[in-house]
């Protein structure tokens, strides 16, 4: 039996208006059409569905048995359409991908606290270097640096303006002497960055007399794991490079040396950002906030 699906709200609105006239007026269609759609579904079932008479239309009991079984389903599908309307709170799968250098949002307090407010939204969070399509790949946000994002995205600063920091340990420069300019790296043992094996490493960026300057540094260790850049210059593996929160705890208890810092310039910094500005879904503006709120606390 193939029914055409079409003819189902026909059905209903005579089913619920007990006239043809007052179904086609609902519809916005002829008296005609809906005759007709009636009695093609009819010839569809093989059995009649409306009684008609010169003053009234009453179901069959074909008929009624149909409008119980159409009435489950779309009882069902206007909850659906009510929650999803009226619902404001944030729930949900909330879907972020966050660049490894994003020191302030992977640090673990931001995410914490937002999860611990909303604590009907779950959290995934990806953290990668590539670069990609957030929508197409079905995330709901993602968190890079400013100068990075697309210009159709919309973009909430998390962050101030940054600053890179070249750091060592006291026992590596002991051995190995502080270099004074950044020309002299090609001396030094260095561990660098790249977001994937197939890409160069990361060009380290300088400005010398207000004119910026960007150095091909060859590492002796080459990695995309920041947290593991860190643990080497820790460890005395070489000279590193990264944003300054990432090495901030560090230098102030001098278990990190900063170099160059007359050298290293300033840049846009991170941000969250997301494809659309309108009908937001409650779980992604209730992050908004929170990013709001939380650079707002310590600006």
């Amino acid at each position: 039996m193939k029914i055409d699906l079409n003819l189902l709200p026909v059905f209903i609105a005579v089913a619920e208006e007990g006239n043809f006239s007052s179904a086609a007026a609902r519809l916005g269609v002829t008296r005609s059409a809906v005759s007709q759609g009636i009695r093609r579904l009819e010839d569809a079932f093989g059995t009649m569905l409306v009684m008609r008479t010169t003053r009234s239309v009453n179901l069959t009991e074909a008929g009624e048995r149909l409008r119980h079984s159409l009435s489950l389903p779309l009882s069902s599908i206007e909850a659906a359409f009510e929650d999803i309307a009226s619902d404001s709170m944030p729930r949900g799968l909330l879907r972020i991908a966050v660049t490894s250098i994003a020191e302030e949002f992977l640090s673990g307090p931001l995410i914490a606290s937002f999860a611990a407010a909303h604590p009907a939204v779950t959290i995934d969070i990806v953290v990668t270097d590539e670069e990609f399509d957030i929508v197409a790949a079905g995330y709901d946000a993602g968190v890079r640096l400013g100068e990075v994002i697309e210009n159709d995205m919309i973009a909430v600063p998390l962050t101030g303006t940054q600053r890179e920091r070249v750091v060592a340990s006291p026992d590596y420069l002991a051995a190995n002497g502080a270099p004074v300019h950044p020309r002299e790296l090609i001396h030094h043992r260095c561990i660098g960055w790249r977001p994937s094996p197939d890409v160069a490493p990361y060009r380290w960026p300088f400005e010398e007399n207000g004119r910026a300057f960007d150095l091909a540094i060859e590492p002796q260790i080459t990695t995309n794991d920041l947290r593991l850049m860190l643990r080497l210059a820790l460890a005395g593996g070489g000279i590193t490079i990264a944003t300054q929160e990432t090495f901030r705890p560090y230098i102030e208890t001098g278990e990190l040396v900063s170099l160059f810092d007359d050298f290293l310039p300033q840049f846009p910094g991170f941000y969250l950002y997301f494809p659309q500005r309108h009908n937001i879904a409650p779980k992604l503006r209730a992050l908004i906030d929170h990013v709001r709120q939380w650079r707002q606390s310590f600006t």
